[in-house]
């Protein structure tokens, strides 16, 4: 999936302007898709344009510049459904979170702790912002989306908070990493 089948998804909802669909694709229930920033929205809404998946319109405001109003048209709802039917790709999972625990011994304890401690605030956060989203929607698709991105933060925020002590025991060197492997050993 790709920057301008986002686009067309979001118009799909209804109206907006470029920075909506940018503000929509980062921090609203569109985050969790494709990755897309200005520089790539504003040339994929010309794109569409040019092809007749969508149109503008200019909307004056009081004391402000004109904004861009982009609509989706019935050509632009017929590639959606195309792309939608396309096999998607495997999602992609990076994490520098990852990385830095894998390296953990090189960091100590404390670091370490404190790293944990911060991607447990950041699964909290996920889960109350898409709580409010599952709260607004009404949906049945768009519910069990959401859901299963809930699904997914909870079990990750679960792991941390149980086997954190493992993290934190290897990267602190001559630590017992697994509390049941010292009490076997005694």
């Amino acid at each position: 999936m790709n920057v301008r089948t986002l686009c067309l998804s979001i118009l799909y909802s209804g109206d907006a302007t470029g920075y909506e669909i940018r503000k929509a694709s980062t921090e609203g229930k569109y985050a969790y898709f494709v990755d897309a920033s200005f520089g790539a929205i504003y040339p994929a809404l010309a794109r569409l344009e040019t092809d007749g998946r969508v149109t503008s319109r200019e909307e004056v405001q009081p004391g402000k510049p004109a904004r861009k109003i982009y609509s989706i048209t019935d050509a632009g709802r017929r590639e959606l459904v195309d792309a939608l039917r396309e096999a998607p790709s495997e999602d992609i999972f990076r994490s520098e979170f990852l990385l830095v625990a894998t390296f953990a011994p090189l960091l100590g304890g404390d670091h370490i702790a404190h790293m944990i401690d911060d991607r447990i605030a950041w699964f909290e956060a996920e889960i109350e912002k898409l709580d409010s989203f599952l709260d607004r929607c009404e949906e049945p698709a768009s519910r069990w989306t959401i859901e299963y991105g809930l699904n997914c933060c909870r079990t990750g925020l679960d792991y941390l908070r149980r086997r954190r002590h493992l993290l934190e025991d290897a990267a602190n060197p001559g630590k017992v990493a697994d509390p049941e492997i010292a009490a076997a050993a005694e």
